[in-house]
């Protein structure tokens, strides 16, 4: 297995784009319009950033600001524009109003999407059941993620049931066997934690911009991470190995 842990960034156009990818990103999650948490993008700019960069990209398929889904109609519409447009990765989420999860606008995006993967987004941290979700997507055509922080508040507040969400992603219980990736306040000094429960995918977005959301994303902030990131990977396989090395020690 690679040692190499998996860094998304939030890129808002194909300057994005390319600086994401000049810093070491290994994939982008397409928005636009961030003062609403991210909407889709025109076809205009996923055939752009197509065009720029040969980053695996994910396209927001967000109408409105908050989690309801609005028209499920539109929203399959708009699912084939942005393939049509060159997208081939996706990113959603859907809630009702209790707090449920969406099924069926979720199921009628993902049918749409016809296979295509995709991540479930950070609805799932204002879900009234974070566990009763997964179980009911568990087996979605196309889902192999969840973008978390395990808190609506961000990852300090939501670490701890990240780090159960990893353990129970390590056996093939249904509806955790799905890639966490992580993101929502994300700092550096919890990255090393975080590998180290085996978490292997971490998202950026103003943190890849030193001049906030107005700025452009920044190649050497996304290489600052990119370092971080691979360091602290390193030290997590390093450091697993040695324990192994030590029990085989202990128990010979």
């Amino acid at each position: 297995m690679s040692k190499r842990a998996l860094l998304e960034v939030i890129a808002l156009d194909a300057e994005d784009a390319v600086a994401a990818q000049a810093g070491g990103a290994d994939r982008l999650e397409l928005v636009t319009d961030m003062a609403a948490d991210g909407l889709t993008p025109s076809a205009a700019t996923v055939a752009a950033v197509r065009a720029a960069v040969g980053l695996p990209l994910r396209v927001m398929l967000r109408l409105t600001d908050g989690f309801a889904a609005g028209d499920p109609d539109r929203l399959v519409c708009t699912a084939h524009e942005m393939r049509d447009a060159g997208a081939e990765e996706f990113v959603l989420g859907f809630l009702e109003a209790d707090g449920r999860v969406g099924l069926d606008a979720v199921e009628r995006v993902a049918g749409a999407l016809d296979g295509c993967r995709w991540t479930f987004h950070r609805a799932i941290d204002r879900a009234a059941d974070r566990d009763a979700l997964r179980k009911q997507l568990d087996g979605l055509p196309g889902l192999d993620t969840y973008l978390t922080a395990g808190a609506p508040g961000g990852v300090a507040d939501g670490l701890s049931t990240l780090l159960a969400e990893a353990r129970r992603g390590r056996g093939d219980e249904p509806g955790y066997r799905q890639e966490l990736l992580v993101g929502g306040g994300l700092r550096l000094e919890q990255v090393p934690t975080l590998l180290a429960a085996g978490i292997r995918a971490f998202h950026i977005g103003s943190a890849a911009r030193p001049g906030g959301w107005t700025g452009p994303v920044s190649a050497e902030a996304v290489a600052e991470w990119r370092r971080a990131v691979d360091g602290a990977a390193d030290g997590a396989v390093d450091g697993a190995a040695d324990r192994a090395v030590d029990g085989a020690v202990d128990g010979g």
